[in-house]
């Protein structure tokens, strides 16, 4: 999931998600790391097929280089967006890839957009995706806020992604953190005995 802070360019995104991938009902990798970053401030967050999300996400990153290289200036979320939907759209019968793009740029700040299976592209203040996304629909519309801090929107994010974990038999595991602005990436990681949220 991604959620969006503040204005302008002093805004930022928060970017989480949980980190298991499983194979049916076999968790392949309990520890995985599904917060992808495609540039400097870009990152997206996968869900679908491993193998597809992570195949679009390289071939982004490509394009991202070269693009950045060429006009010698970092590049807009909605370009990275943008070449992502072209890729899921353009693929939509051959693979099963969802993708969130979100981050931070000099012109429009912290932005997020989806990318769903079919291959749209949506700006949004947050977005959710992957199986446990079903599970917490009520508890994002319920708790989201409109001009929430930077500290209450990871809390916000926490608790949001422990909540789908707790539900989903294919979520689980940690979750990973990543906060994207003006001043860059900071990473955080909360352990399974941190979990804001667990089953009782």
């Amino acid at each position: 999931m991604a959620v969006t802070y503040g204005e302008g360019v002093d805004s930022g995104v928060i970017v989480g998600a949980d980190s298991r991938t499983s194979t049916g009902s076999y968790v392949a990798n309990r520890v995985s790391d599904k917060l992808t970053p495609v540039h400097d401030s870009i990152y997206c967050c996968r869900s679908g097929s491993t193998a597809d999300t992570q195949a679009v996400a390289d071939y982004v990153r490509h394009f991202l280089a070269q693009h950045a290289i060429t006009l010698d200036s970092k590049p807009q979320v909605k370009t990275a967006a943008y070449l992502f939907q072209k890729l899921v759209y353009n693929n939509k019968d051959r693979m099963s890839a969802s993708i969130i793009c979100a981050g931070w740029d000099p012109v429009n700040g912290g932005s997020v957009y989806c990318v769903p299976l079919g291959g749209a592209c949506v700006q949004q203040d947050f977005a959710i995706g992957g199986s446990g996304s079903t599970y917490i629909y009520g508890l994002m519309d319920a708790s989201y806020r409109v001009g929430m801090s930077k500290a209450e929107c990871i809390d916000f994010v926490k608790k949001t992604i422990s909540h789908a974990m707790a539900r989903d038999g294919s979520s689980g595991g940690v979750i990973r953190l990543a906060a994207i602005d003006k001043t860059g990436v900071e990473r955080f990681f909360v352990g399974g005995n941190d979990l804001p949220f667990t089953p009782q």
